[in-house]
Parts: structure tokens; C-alpha cells; sequence
């Protein structure tokens, strides 16, 4: 998927959720229960909004739904391929039976993938598909989720979606597999439509996407460009700030449909971003852990297989995501309660929510 100070806002259910996991005693990066029914949890970074408000307290909660006498122990990377592979090392030696990896590095956490296997432990790659012998992959179908952007891109451009229209494109951190994806499916889509005049990786950070855009503007002119993809909502931040500097406001997709995205497409200065639903995710994943640690076939949940970089053929469940443009906030974030109205139409929004019917 997300200077680069990305608001946590986490809705009161799952503020509740993470409470009611911290009273059980059972969860966080300082638990040395050891072995047992221990499943692992190690999320990349703790600056993507997502990661921290959703992923983490849905994930340990389903788990402790499935299985109330299991340890969940937790570990963030903070942004740091090396922090994650002595995690994992640490994880191995507190023995946990699975390990759920959203890997920072999907390449170079292959070694510490194997050696996790070795050990027995059983490795589930949540949303990005790490390189190795992993048992099972849980994320969206990338590629399509690159297509939804690249559609909205185009629909928002409208007459200006044109063979000789300059895009500016600003995709992932290569070192994430759905970068690729993303990046693959948008071209699929704006390739030919639209003249794609700079392309450059944003790392998921929003001063360097700033960076990147900022030289765009100098290169290109700012009037000639008609559009902006941008792979993410934490970089469209960055992006939307180098575009209102330069005085102008094309089209910016992103993705992960961020508090803050949302308030910029309601005020106009975003036009799309893509709704991946955290917990259909997190449910999937907690599924497959929990019957890994129990011997039980997960084909009832990874109903189809997905290939890694490295040629292995993992067992998977890719979801579906939805572009969420203006005029489907209520029917998708709202409805969905990811945020509720309240937290979208702050009185520096309440104007565009109002106009937009949010309400």
C-alpha cells in the first residue's frame, strides 16, 4: 500500500477492541509467554495510519475470538528491514508456533522467512507476499486495485483524458511486491489514454512524493499537467501540498482511503482513493493462523493460490476493493464505519461534508 506524520484516528469500536486485548494481558511487543499457542504479529510501520488504528486490534481480536487460550505477541518494524528480521529471529526464539509477517522488505526477509520454516513455525504473508516458503497469503487483488486507480484517474480527468495529456505517476517502494502490482494494473489501464510524461517511486512517503512531484511541476510546466496517480494516500498528502503550492488541482488518486484522504476528496483536493476493507483482511488472516496452529486445512479460507517472486506457490485469498470517490463516502466509508461522520466533518470539513451530503 502509506513531512510523513500520518494521523492515527481510530474509531471508538476499534479504540475498545485494542483496550479490551490490553486488559487480557495478552498482546504487545514486551510478551515473553514463549511457545504454546503463541502466533506471531509483525507489522511494518508504524507511520501508515492503518497499521496501528486497524490492522493490529482487528487481527488479535478475531484471534482471541477463535482461540481464547492463545498468545498473540506483536512487534512493529517502525519503517526498518533490519528491526524486522531481528523480530523475527526474537519471534523464533520466544517460539511461536505461526507468525503473521507484513513484511517491510519482501525480498530481503526471505532468509529470515526460511529460517523461521526450519524452526517449524509457519509463516502467513498478510497483504504483501514475502519471498520464501511461506504456508499462506492474505491481501486485495493488487493489480486490480492499480486498475481502479488508473479508471478513476481517467473518469476524473474527464475531457482532459486525452493521448497527448500529461500524467505525472508516483508509485510504491519497489521493495514492496504490491507496488509492482499497483503500478502494473494502473498502466494496464492508462497506457495509450493518456501520456504518462513522469513516473517516479514515492517510497510510501510523503515528503519524497512531495520531492518527486515538486520536480515534475519544474520539468513539465505546472499547467500542462492533467493529472497526478499517486499509489498511495499517505504520499497523495505530499503530492496535494506540491500541487497547491504550484496553484494548480488535477486529478490525484490514492489508496487506503485515509481519514485525511477522505477530507481532501470532500474538499476537492483529492479525487479518488481506493477502499480496502480492513477487516474482511484481518478476519482472513486470523482464520488461516488459528488453523495453522491447529493442524486444519485453510483451503476453506485461501481459495485460490498466488505466486511469489521466488516461485512458490502460495495458497491465497485476495479480496476485492472499491474506489471511493465523493459521491460514495456515505455509502462505503460511513456505511462501513470506518470513521463516523463526526470524525470525517471536523469544523474545518463540516462545509464540503455538508455540500457532499455526508450527514
Amino acid at each position: 500500500m502509506n513531512a510523513m506524520t500520518r494521523r492515527v484516528v481510530v474509531g471508538t469500536a476499534v479504540v475498545a477492541m485494542a483496550f479490551t486485548m490490553a486488559a487480557c494481558g495478552k498482546t504487545g511487543g514486551d510478551d515473553n509467554s514463549g511457545g504454546g499457542k503463541t502466533i506471531g504479529l509483525l507489522l511494518p510501520d508504524s507511520v501508515t495510519a492503518r497499521y496501528e488504528a486497524f490492522d493490529r486490534p482487528l487481527i488479535e481480536a478475531k484471534i482471541k475470538e477463535l482461540c481464547s487460550d492463545c498468545t498473540v505477541s506483536y512487534n512493529n518494524a517502525a519503517g526498518s528491514a533490519a528491526t524486522q528480521a531481528q523480530q523475527i529471529s526474537s519471534m523464533i526464539a520466544k517460539g511461536v508456533k505461526v507468525l503473521i509477517l507484513d513484511a517491510k522488505d519482501s525480498v530481503g526477509v526471505k532468509s529470515s522467512v526460511q529460517t523461521a520454516v526450519d524452526k517449524g513455525i509457519k509463516v502467513v504473508a498478510y497483504d504483501r507476499l514475502s519471498q520464501g516458503p511461506v504456508s499462506a497469503y492474505v491481501s486485495y487483488d493488487n493489480e486490480k486495485v492499480g486498475e481502479l486507480q488508473g479508471e478513476a484517474l481517467l473518469t476524473a480527468m474527464g475531457t482532459d483524458a486525452t493521448p497527448s495529456s500529461q500524467v505525472v505517476m508516483i508509485n510504491g517502494d519497489d521493495a514492496d511486491p504490491n507496488a509492482a502490482e499497483f503500478k502494473a494494473g494502473a498502466h494496464s489501464v492508462l497506457d495509450g489514454k493518456v501520456d504518462i510524461a513522469y513516473e517516479q517511486s514515492g517510497l510510501w512517503d510523503a515528503p519524497t512524493a512531495n520531492q518527486k512531484v515538486t520536480a515534475a511541476i519544474t520539468q513539465l510546466g505546472a499547467k500542462n499537467i492533467k493529472g497526478v496517480y499517486s499509489a498511495n494516500d499517505a504520499m497523495a498528502g505530499g503530492i496535494a501540498t506540491a500541487l497547491k503550492g504550484a496553484g494548480i488541482n488535477p486529478p490525484l488518486t490514492g489508496q487506503d482511503a485515509e481519514l485525511t484522504a477522505i477530507q481532501r476528496i470532500l474538499a476537492g483536493f483529492q479525487s479518488s482513493t481506493v477502499y480496502k476493507a480492513y477487516k474482511p483482511e484481518a478476519d482472513a488472516t486470523a482464520e488461516i493462523a488459528v488453523d495453522l496452529l491447529n493442524g486444519k486445512s485453510i483451503t476453506s479460507v485461501a481459495d485460490t493460490t498466488k505466486t511469489s517472486l521466488s516461485g512458490d506457490k502460495v495458497p491465497s485469498k485476495l479480496l476485492s476493493a472499491v474506489s471511493v470517490t465523493k459521491e460514495n463516502i456515505e455509502d462505503t466509508i460511513v456505511k462501513d464505519k470506518m470513521y463516523t461522520v463526526a470524525q470525517i466533518c471536523t469544523a474545518d470539513y463540516a462545509s464540503f461534508c455538508t455540500a457532499n451530503g455526508v450527514q
